[in-house]
């Protein structure tokens, strides 16, 4: 028996070996961040960012490639089908938690499909309007809203995304009705709400507070139960008629279910080294207002589950779909 037993564990120590030694040498090829969304919104850049730091400590390029279109799902799709080998990994927004109830049928499950990496951070979203507008809070909104129904519009990055999500409760919560403008991304939001093409924008602070800064977005409110340290001046929908009210954009990395669990533990590794870096955080927290976690990886997947089951029942109960 003890003969066995020594037997059976020196099978288990050799089958370990091999994954021990392959997490040690990795990566030894170009590392691949799927980005599901075009350029210019806030997970791009800090893809980039994190990427470019992760190459310098590892050696290895960590590319940036955005795969953008159906609300996310193309990119997410293409990971998901991906070899599991440690060299394909999802930065992912918001959306990702929300996809499953408004397309019934995607080609992934969200859940099942993915290995939970980290769960980088939150920040409130922000309501912006061009600067040659005339609102300078949200209750003017709600005034002009209240006085001419349908008058004034909002755009978001797309239908179904936090951004609309929140807005559908923000006006059941006040009694207005406003004309929603879904976009393929923050990018194009934002351009469209500088030029006045919309009212309004609601994007996360990160992707809003650059153009705020720059003077060509006023920000009138922000979706936290407090006000954001990237735009401290600009009181929350809980100040502002929404008391307790809060919802949270949020971002993640996920790798294809499957990559050995020593790479992952290096990867995520690496990556508290990099979010820890005085340089991104000073950008991350100051600048863009993101309230980082860099959790491990069980936390991302405790918050995905809150997530979906908070913005499934809106989705349910509004009879809401995708573009």
């Amino acid at each position: 028996m003890v003969r066995f037993i020594l037997r059976a564990a020196a099978v288990a120590l050799c089958a370990l070996v091999p994954l021990a030694a392959l997490a040690q040498a990795w990566p030894t090829k170009p590392v691949k961040f799927v980005v599901p969304y075009p350029p210019g919104g806030s997970t791009d850049p800090m893809a980039r960012l994190i990427g470019a730091k992760l190459s310098d400590a590892l050696g290895q390029p960590f590319l940036v490639e955005n795969r953008s279109g159906a609300s996310g799902t193309i990119g997410t799709a293409f990971v998901a089908k991906a070899p599991a080998d440690g060299y394909t990994f999802i930065f992912v927004f918001d959306y990702h938690g929300v996809n499953p109830f408004l397309m019934p049928n995607l080609p992934y499950d969200t859940v099942k499909d993915f290995a939970p990496v980290m769960l980088i951070g939150t920040a409130p979203m922000a309501i912006a309007t061009a600067a040659a507008k005339p609102y300078k809070s949200f209750t003017d909104v709600v005034a002009e809203a209240k006085a001419k129904p349908g008058s004034v519009s909002i755009g978001s990055v797309g239908s179904g995304s936090l951004g609309h999500l929140t807005m559908v409760l923000v006006q059941q919560a006040s009694g207005i009705r406003l004309i929603h403008i879904p976009y393929k991304g923050g990018g194009p939001m934002t351009a469209d709400a500088v030029g006045g093409q919309i009212d309004l924008a609601i994007g996360s602070v990160a992707l809003i507070t650059p153009h705020v800064l720059g003077g060509k977005l006023r920000a009138i409110a922000v979706t936290g139960d407090t006000r954001s340290r990237a735009l401290p001046e600009v009181p929350a929908l809980a100040e502002q008629g929404l008391p307790g009210f809060s919802a949270l954009a949020w971002w993640g990395i996920f790798a294809p279910a499957g990559v050995p669990k020593p790479i992952l533990d290096k990867f995520h590794a690496e990556l508290v080294k990099a979010f820890n870096l005085p340089d991104v955080r000073k950008l991350l927290t100051e600048q863009l207002g993101v309230d980082l976690v860099v959790g491990p990886p069980e936390g991302l997947a405790t918050w995905l589950e809150t997530q979906m089951r908070r913005w499934g029942k809106v989705v349910r109960d509004n009879n809401i779909r995708a573009d």
